[in-house]
């Protein structure tokens, strides 16, 4: 399953993050770190990110930031179809 670990609706690189994910098809959970100390903690200390929305596909396979590009490769590995530009 997908997560992708946000800092809430403020955080307009997460809203991007969750609007493609959606758009392209791709179910995911979204985690807010800030209400989730357990979460924040495996972001920071366990991955060593310090940006949101982090994303995590796998144990080897996850980001940080928006990135359409992740975004649209992780859709086509799905075997999902991107809904709009």
């Amino acid at each position: 399953m997908i997560i992708v670990y946000t800092t809430g609706p403020e955080c307009m690189r997460c809203t991007m993050t969750k609007r493609l994910l959606a758009q392209q098809g791709v179910r995911f959970i979204e985690v807010d770190i800030r209400t989730n100390p357990a979460a924040r903690e495996y972001v920071v200390d366990d991955l060593g990110y310090t940006q949101a929305p982090v994303v995590v596909v796998s144990d080897e396979d996850h980001w940080s930031g928006f990135r359409p590009d992740k975004l649209d490769a992780l859709a086509s590995r799905l075997g999902n179809v991107r809904c709009g530009g």
